[in-house]
């Protein structure tokens, strides 16, 4: 018997074809690890995307439009920086079959919607799309002092919620707190998540813990990637807080010299109704039709420079 269910997981029961894609870029997909052994535990087929920042055209991988490619463990060459190939390579050994990941370049606006678009179409259809923010500045709605780094996360929640036919639309944020490093303040996360209750878009939140199996398996795939290429530190910080470490704790060499706050709350899952955290951004929409990722980027820039602002606030606690 299920106690207290979360809406999430109730969204995602009846989806069979699922999915999952990395919203920020980067190492973001690894957040979604945890999510991705969970629904295939129960029989899903799970679909892994991620908007990257590698040279995805400098590869071999197969072509399916200008700004996708499908990345398999076999795909050449091992660029310096290549997380979807080693997750691929990790991901093909633990499940003894080939498991692709789907990388969406980091271009405008317009090529990236088509990715989308053209991804599900490959895939005959999903029932459900799942976005996966490492962080929790995608819920920023265009007005705060700073809004971290927002071309992807926002290009993602476009392309995301333009997709036809596809029920089921959420986000999940993973990793309360990290943002700051960018600036981001959380009481207007907070805020973001008070308000979408109000309209039921607010999906629930939940621990990860370091027995869980499937964050095992999230932190072996991370180890395992590391040992290739640059670490990240979102993803760091999350599996330190999931293991107990506390407050000026340093997992990777890139944050020494800096102070950090490892906390509890970075290891909290926060899902969301993806569509509605769209609406209620104030521009997001006039961000539609950029080619080129200056252009999506100075965009965003100018409507921040001219919106009102609301004050940084500290959390009173």
């Amino acid at each position: 018997m299920e106690f207290l269910p979360l809406p999430i997981f109730e969204r995602l029961q009846s989806a069979q074809t699922i999915l999952l894609a990395g919203a920020g870029g980067g190492y973001d997909i690894f957040a979604g690890l945890p999510l991705y052994f969970a629904l295939k535990a129960q029989g899903k087929t799970v679909h892994l995307a991620n908007l990257s920042f590698t040279a995805i055209h400098a590869t071999n991988a197969r072509k399916l439009s200008p700004a996708l490619v499908r990345v398999t463990a076999k795909t050449e060459p091992e660029l310096s920086y290549f997380p979807e190939l080693h997750l691929s390579r990790w991901l093909t050994k633990q499940e003894g079959k080939s498991v692709p990941l789907y990388c969406i370049q980091r271009t405008g606006s317009k090529g990236i919607i088509q990715a989308y678009q053209k991804l599900v179409e490959h895939l005959g259809g999903v029932d459900a799309v799942v976005l996966v923010d490492g962080g929790t500045d995608s819920l920023m709605r265009g007005d705060e002092p700073q809004l971290g780094t927002p071309e992807e996360d926002l290009a993602s929640l476009l392309a995301a919620e333009a997709l036809d036919g596809v029920p089921s639309k959420s986000l999940v944020c993973l990793g309360f707190g990290i943002d700051v490093f960018h600036g981001v303040c959380h009481h207007y996360f907070l805020e973001a998540v008070a308000e979408l209750t109000t309209q039921n878009a607010y999906l629930g939140a939940w621990s990860l813990l370091p027995h869980q199996p499937e964050v095992r398996q999230m932190a072996d795939a991370y180890a395992y990637t590391r040992k290739h290429m640059q670490d990240s530190i979102v993803n760091s910080s999350i599996l330190a807080a999931i293991e107990g470490r506390f407050g000026n704790w340093h997992e990777t060499t890139r944050t020494e010299g800096s102070e950090l706050y490892i906390n509890p709350l970075m290891g909290l899952y926060w899902a969301f109704d993806l569509p509605a955290v769209v609406n209620r951004h104030l521009f997001i929409r006039e961000l539609t039709d950029y080619d080129v990722w200056i252009e999506l980027a100075r965009g965003i820039f100018q409507r921040h420079l001219n919106v009102e602002k609301r004050e940084w606030k500290h959390l009173p606690m």
